[in-house]
């Protein structure tokens, strides 16, 4: 009898692939619209300068022999608190000793930790700050019959304007805030409508690159809107139960935001949000922290990540929102 091919060769586990659906961490965008501000505290306050006083013309002349005017504004202070998230994966020893070393337990459950609290912390973002009723100004994307102030012809239509629409939440959060709308925030339906767009299809038209062509591309339209950055929504989330069929859907639907974020956080800088992140008890200057420690009862290692922060809006006036911006 020949010699069949799984008589000679017993097949083993690759050592040099293995498929794991872990999602790039630039897909999350979460920790980068508001700036992360590390705090010793769970909870604290933070003042807040009145705007208006600020804005407030004040100044008057001055007659000879008397006074200048006494100028004012008011301080008031807002709170945080940080909660905190955490989940663990165990690894039996039992399935640590016999397991393939192609499958590398550790890395394995690292990687799936630090996958689910980016997971945490995007659809947190997005479930409460891309929606209406937090921001200055909502509009809706509709396919027809727009009408000024309230909605604006979907993005995905050639026949709107979506350099107009983003130009004028630009004049919007100047006009409200006196700071420049300068990072745009879109789901990645809404992104792949513009990159198509006639509006922008010409102006951007051989600016991509083949090593980095998102990157350069997304810089263009950058440019061309006058932005500091557009960030992408990418990442995905399967609302199923486990051993049901998957459910996925873009965490950033189908919806835009357009925000004032400093280059950097400090004193009297103001910001659409920020990022409290509670360093004193994770330590560093994320607000995330990975361990692994031993579970001698379960005979078990046990691989736990914590999360403990507070994404708070500090400023509607520095926010315009798109709802249903695309079909």
């Amino acid at each position: 009898m020949r010699p069949t091919q799984s008589s000679v060769h017993v097949n083993t586990p690759l050592t040099v692939i293995s498929l794991a659906y872990i999602q790039a961490s630039e897909e999350f965008v979460a920790q980068r619209v508001f700036p992360v501000i590390t705090v010793e505290k769970q909870s604290d306050v933070y003042y807040e300068f009145d705007r208006a006083g600020f804005n407030r013309l004040q100044m008057q002349k001055r007659a000879p022999g008397t006074e200048s005017t006494g100028g004012a504004y008011k301080v008031s202070n807002e709170a945080y608190f940080c909660d905190v998230f955490a989940l663990h994966k165990d690894i039996p020893d039992q399935i640590r000793a016999n397991a393939d070393s192609v499958l590398g337990p550790d890395i394995g459950a690292t990687e799936f930790l630090s996958q689910q609290a980016l997971l945490k912390m995007e659809t947190d973002f997005a479930s409460d700050f891309m929606k209406t009723g937090v921001w200055g100004k909502d509009i809706s994307g509709v396919a027809s019959g727009a009408v000024a102030g309230t909605s604006v012809l979907q993005w995905n239509d050639n026949a709107s304007s979506p350099v107009e629409n983003i130009r004028a939440a630009k004049v919007a959060i100047k006009k409200a805030s006196g700071q420049r709308g300068n990072v745009l925030v879109l789901g990645e339906e809404v992104w792949a409508a513009l990159v198509d767009h006639a509006d922008l299809v010409d102006r951007i038209k051989g600016t991509a690159s083949p090593s980095s062509p998102a990157i350069v591309l997304r810089q263009a339209m950058a440019a061309i809107l006058e932005l500091d950055e557009i960030l992408v929504m990418g990442a995905i989330q399967n609302s199923a139960d486990e051993d049901q069929t998957e459910s996925n859907a873009f965490i950033g639907g189908k919806k835009a935001l357009l925000v004032h974020r400093p280059a950097r956080p400090g004193l009297m800088t103001p910001s659409a949000g920020y990022t409290f992140a509670w360093s004193g008890y994770v330590g560093g200057t994320l607000p995330v922290a990975i361990e692994r420690f031993r579970m001698q009862p379960l005979k078990s290692d046990r691989i736990e990540i914590e999360a403990t922060y507070d994404q708070k809006k500090t400023s509607s006036a520095l926010g315009y929102f798109w709802d249903t911006i695309v079909a």
